[in-house]
């Protein structure tokens, strides 16, 4: 059960779900899942704006080379949602949140990146900032099948006074099938004050599927927690969600998602954080 988690206080309730992404192994990100990894991960970043970070990996086949030697590349996004989801659990109180990161890549594999997003400082408690910072390893295994391992920060810069901060360890597969794209994702964040001396286990699936001859993605999530960062008597959650995402101009792109979290014995009262809503995304990566 939370407890000081997104911040409320260990005698009410505090949230919390996340790539995806990644990062959102979430993005996340579907998203969008952060999911969660880092948050380069279109289908996990811009269509669930889950920003998944920890479920999102590098791209390393786009790392650059200069006369010969190894390379590396520099992106960076940016995002307008109209609401933070983290594992289907809103971290912006139902408010437009703004994001953003930036990421680097080398011809190896190993990347490192950051990422913000903006939250509901009343509403949440964790101040008005996220900020998480993550490294890894990204690549193909065999044809059509990559991996990603790593880990992420999360950092609440100008939260109130107790533990907030906690650090996550997820890795992921992905396999592409034509214009199909699936990851199966597992993070985890060992004991730490700032999760009430307990830990956290995420699991997760995402599915993307290019409609043909057209800029849309169709996206798909669910995802499952067992531990501190739930909404649930039992510490038990699922989070889901199914959207679709296109490239609208240039660097631009647009999604839109329809998000959901379920669990026996969910502790949201009026449905503050978990009540199901549609997430739209405007973003832009370079």
């Amino acid at each position: 059960m939370l407890t000081s988690i997104r911040g409320l206080s260990a005698a009410t309730l505090s949230a919390g779900l996340l790539l995806s992404a990644a990062p959102a192994f979430a993005n996340e990100t579907e998203a969008g899942e952060k999911a969660p990894a880092p948050a380069t991960s279109e289908i996990a970043t811009v269509v669930d704006s889950e920003i998944d970070r920890a479920s999102a990996p590098v791209d390393a086949a786009k790392a650059s080379y200069a006369d010969g030697e190894a390379g590396f590349e520099v992106t960076a996004n940016v995002a307008l949602v109209s609401e933070y989801r983290f594992r289907g659990v809103d971290l912006s109180g139902g408010e437009i949140a703004i994001q953003g990161g930036v990421d680097l890549s080398t011809d190896i594999g190993i990347y490192a990146g950051t990422w913000a997003s903006s939250l509901d400082e009343d509403t949440v408690g964790f101040g008005s900032t996220e900020v998480d910072v993550y490294g890894g390893w990204s690549g193909d295994v065999a044809e059509g099948v990559s991996l990603d391992v790593g880990a992420i920060a999360y950092l609440y810069p100008d939260a109130g006074a107790g533990d907030f901060d906690y650090i996550e360890f997820y890795s992921s597969i992905g396999f592409t099938f034509g214009p199909a794209e699936t990851t199966v994702g597992v993070a985890y964040a060992p004991d730490q004050d700032s999760l009430g001396s307990t830990d956290n286990f995420y699991i997760y699936g995402d599915v993307g599927v290019g409609i043909p001859n057209t800029p849309v993605t169709l996206t798909g999530h669910l995802g499952y927690t067992d531990g501190f960062l739930t909404f649930t008597n039992d510490s038990k959650a699922f989070d889901w969600s199914i959207g679709a995402e296109a490239a609208v101009y240039g660097p631009l792109s647009f999604g839109i998602s329809y998000v959901g979290v379920e669990g026996d014995g969910l502790i949201d009262p009026g449905g503050v954080f978990t009540d199901d809503a549609v997430v739209f995304t405007l973003s832009a990566s370079i």
